[in-house]
């Protein structure tokens, strides 16, 4: 029989030995991460300015705009199945193509719902299988989130997605910079393939929510480090996102606050990429607003026009 003195001693010894295997493992994760990051500075990127444009001539510049092809992941579980049905007569027609990815999904097997992590693994996992090097870019939004596709690949024109890009919102934890997914996340074709190729090591991306309490648009983050992949924020030439993550209607309410003499300067860009927080009926009012609604008598002379190659069933 062990005396209570003892094992008193035996419990001591068992906490201190779990704390120091954690910090351990903490601080060896921490290293191996701050390792990739020396010589990284962070980056904010900018869209391609107008003479950068029209110093393209006229046929590469054609030829350019086609090859804008942008594949949408809309991830989780709309409220409802008349939900999807509506979302998909928004804004995800103007993508090239869009595809829902619900923990119940047809594209995946054994997610539960509440695996989040989990879920944007595999859903990545499947998209790149599917899909490769069939599209340049794949941006991944929230059924909440609305986007302006075309700003999205007017964003991207001159950005080479054979290179690694993950942007959208970033947004700083600690040594961390991650895009967030409330405002969407944009990877390049490079940086799925990375991040595709990562997946076969299971440690470099394992589940970290259970013990750091991690969101999953942070471990995103943390598995792509391992990649060499890091975070950037975009914005426009006057220093404002392009990927919001509030309701236009809640932006111009802050910018009437904190900036009431210019309350549209001071609220959103004017190549805003996304807004998050909306029903499939707001997203209505906003593709009235942003396709629909035109003043008489003015026309948009624009040098680029983007439309979804032929076949495509958003043509």
């Amino acid at each position: 029989m062990v005396s209570p003195g003892r094992a008193s001693f035996l419990k001591g010894m068992l906490i201190g030995s779990i704390s120091w295997a954690l910090v351990t493992m903490f601080s060896q994760t921490h290293i191996r991460l701050g390792s990739r990051t020396l010589g990284h500075k962070h980056h904010h990127l900018r869209p391609p300015n107008g003479k950068e444009v029209v110093n393209i001539s006229q046929v590469p510049r054609t030829e350019l705009s086609k090859s804008m092809r942008v594949f949408c992941i809309i991830l989780g579980e709309p409220e409802g199945g008349s939900y999807w049905t509506m979302l998909r007569e928004t804004w995800p027609k103007h993508c090239d193509q869009a595809e829902l990815y619900g923990a119940k999904s047809d594209h995946l097997v054994n997610i539960e719902r509440n695996d989040k992590w989990k879920h944007m693994r595999e859903t990545y996992k499947d998209v790149f299988e599917k899909y490769g090097d069939n599209f340049k870019w794949y941006f991944l939004a929230l059924p909440t989130t609305f986007a302006v596709i075309e700003n999205l690949k007017y964003f991207l024109l001159t950005k080479d997605a054979s290179q690694p890009f993950y942007l959208g919102h970033t947004i700083t934890s600690g040594d961390l910079e991650y895009v967030t997914v409330e405002g969407g996340i944009v990877l390049s074709v490079e940086s799925l393939r990375r991040f595709h190729r990562l997946l076969n090591k299971y440690e470099m991306c394992a589940n970290r929510s259970v013990i750091w309490n991690l969101s999953f648009d942070k471990q995103l983050a943390i598995c792509l480090k391992y990649a060499g992949v890091f975070a950037e924020n975009a914005e426009d030439y006057e220093g404002r996102d392009v990927f919001n993550t509030k309701p236009i209607v809640d932006l111009i309410q802050e910018a009437m606050c904190n900036n009431p003499q210019q309350i549209v300067k001071g609220c959103c860009s004017d190549i805003a990429i996304t807004f998050n927080g909306l029903t499939p009926q707001k997203m209505e009012v906003m593709m009235y607003g942003v396709y629909r609604l035109r003043a008489f008598g003015h026309h948009f002379n624009d040098t680029l026009v983007f439309l979804p190659p032929n076949g495509s069933e958003n043509y």
